[in-house]
């Protein structure tokens, strides 16, 4: 099992990629991928819509299927915890 400095839950800052500089929390963590999947704070219209959304089939859990909002997912080494990256600045 890999062991990575963050874990779900965290509050973290992403410092690369296109969600540079966003402030996420993490809902999972991908190892075999070496991906998280962020859920960003606030979020406007604009980011909201770059991220999109996508189709469901019915299920019990989403009884009348339909859209959905998606997540961020990013590599592991472009996020740090949000008190490491207050530390750093």
């Amino acid at each position: 099992m890999k062991k990575y400095h963050v874990k779900k839950g965290d509050k973290v800052v992403v410092n690369s990629g296109s969600w540079k500089g966003e402030e996420a929390t993490i809902t999972a963590i991908l190892p075999k991928k070496d991906r998280v999947i962020l859920e960003l704070t606030n979020m406007t219209p604009e980011k909201r819509e770059r991220i999109g959304r996508r189709t469901v089939k019915k299920s019990k859990a989403n009884p009348n299927g339909g859209m959905i909002e998606r997540n961020v997912s990013t590599h592991v080494s472009n996020v740090n915890k949000v008190a490491e990256a207050q530390a750093e600045k």
